[in-house]
């Protein structure tokens, strides 16, 4: 086969996205080791080289310069004498306070080596440290691994590390069970116990993993700031939304995090079935001074066996990070980063036009790789949205409920569904609308929906497998008219060839 037609090929497979980050094959899960050092994004991520299912777990690896075209890389981290590479971070350590570069910088990634006790089928975890000097191009394991270790507890992992400025010391927040633990270092190698945070708090419906803390300004106040801890849950047979993610907001001191929340109060990232394992980048340079966070877009209820072929589980899109006062609190928001708009193509734009049963203004474009920027002023339509990869025999609703003030995405017909009895279904939020409309922000990509409701107040994600003839999209009105004021819809090119 000749190089032109392998790369034309290239990404082309059935439910392949074309502007979301997936392996080249093969199977991936949480995102780890997400740093920007030197002009480049690291993403590392769970990886089986061998399978297309969970396996023995190493840190697959890639590379962008913009979050948005991505460089695979060889495997950065491969199982060793202590066992497989589960997840972690990574830091730039900027004044060597490891020791590992001379008295220059570099990069650290700190990671759960998990295997079993001698003589025992008790699953052991312990953190870990390997160093790259060459922009994460090639890693060396720390010789005196692990470098932290608690055999009272089983599910021990997922170190997420940060320096604390205000303290002079590196903070890492490591899930221990049903609590998150933080513990600090002057060197990133002799670790101290700090806090315990979790108990009473928040949702316990599964193992709590995969946690990240960092401060967030409120309304983009500088001078008002707030901490922010994510915590990822287990999936759990008695739950059907099965795997996903909370976040808790408070204050941090360097050593304890306070839930300023009600306790017994759960805040969710995402209404979805599919971001999970979320974390953000370390080290984004301040001058630019974005959070920013990818998931893992899947659930481990069905993750296994999603109807893919070449390879198994793709990423969110990046996204950025904010806080926001509201009516029920300061809420997280998230937004898609701007970078992405590179990819916009044809454009078509719609304004100041009603819309009413049985008029689709959009039935002459056909697209399965797109997004949609509405502003809708509510009327008496009972519900409104967009029918998108919409076929003979199957659609994906993408919509607000005025009558519920729900924003849902229905995949109950949205393609094929079958491998799970939990897969199909509606995934709904409360929400306002905001001066009496409505902001529908939609990016659709072959197999995945991602809709972020007045400007990332609330944020559904969900994968769909739709037929890939299935490029219909319709805007519709139900029981009712609302006027739409604006429409912006654009193809978008793959990012892959």
């Amino acid at each position: 086969m000749s190089n032109v037609l392998e790369k034309q090929q290239y990404y082309t497979e059935k439910y392949r996205p074309q502007f979301h980050f997936t392996p080249e094959r093969n199977w991936m899960n949480d995102p780890n080791g997400m740093v920007y050092y030197n002009g480049e994004y690291h993403l590392f991520y769970q990886y089986h080289p061998n399978g297309t299912t969970w396996g023995p777990m190493h840190w697959g690896h890639a590379v962008s310069k913009d979050l948005v075209h991505w460089e695979h890389f060889p495997i950065g981290l491969a199982p060793d004498k202590h066992g497989a590479i589960f997840s972690g971070s990574a830091v730039v350590d900027w004044n060597d306070t490891s020791g590992f570069f001379e008295g220059g910088s570099g990069l650290v990634a700190i990671f759960t080596h998990a295997d079993t006790y001698p003589d025992s089928d008790r699953p052991r975890q312990r953190q870990s440290l390997a160093y790259s000097k060459d922009n994460g191009r090639t890693w060396e394991k720390y010789q005196g691994n692990p470098v932290l270790q608690e055999e009272s507890i089983t599910d021990f992992r997922d170190p997420k590390v940060f320096w604390h400025r205000e303290t002079n010391q590196w903070v890492m927040v490591l899930a221990a069970g049903q609590t998150i633990r933080v513990y600090t270092s002057k060197n990133l190698i002799a670790w101290e116990f700090a806090s315990e945070f979790g108990e009473g708090h928040g949702s316990h419906i599964g193992v709590w993993e995969c946690p990240d803390l960092f401060e967030l300004p409120v309304d983009g106040d500088s001078n008002q700031k707030k901490w922010v801890l994510f915590v990822s849950i287990g999936n759990d047979p008695n739950y059907i939304e099965g795997s996903r993610t909370q976040y808790f907001i408070g204050d941090f001191d360097g050593k304890t995090f306070f839930n300023h929340q009600d306790p017994e109060l759960t805040l969710w990232i995402d209404h979805g079935r599919d971001n999970y394992a979320g974390v953000s980048w370390s080290d984004v340079p301040a001058e630019d001074g974005r959070r920013i966070y990818i998931g893992w877009m899947s659930n481990w209820r069905y993750a296994n066996i999603t109807p893919t072929k070449e390879w198994r589980s793709a990423m969110t899109i990046p996204r950025v990070l904010g806080l926001k006062k509201t009516e029920e609190g300061i809420r997280l928001v998230q937004n898609p980063i701007d970078e992405l708009q590179s990819l916009r193509h044809e454009k078509i734009v719609i304004e100041n036009e009603i819309v009413a049963p049985g008029k689709n203004l959009l039935a002459n474009v056909k697209s399965n790789t797109f997004e949609i920027i509405a502003e809708f002023e509510v009327g008496s339509a009972a519900e409104f949205g967009f029918k998108v990869c919409k076929g003979a025999h199957e659609e994906t609703i993408v919509g607000y409920d005025l009558v519920k003030q729900t924003l849902f995405v229905d995949r109950t017909n949205s393609g094929e569904a079958a491998f799970h009895e939990d897969f199909a279904g509606k995934h709904e939020s409360h929400l306002l609308p905001a001066n009496n409309k409505v902001t529908l922000h939609v990016l659709v990509d072959q197999s995945s929906i991602e809709l972020f409701g007045n400007d990332g107040v609330t944020v559904i994600t969900d994968l769909i497998f739709p037929n890939q003839d299935s490029k219909q999209i319709e805007l519709y009105a139900k029981n009712g008219e609302v006027k739409l004021n604006s429409l912006e819809l654009y193809t978008l090119k793959t990012v892959w060839r």
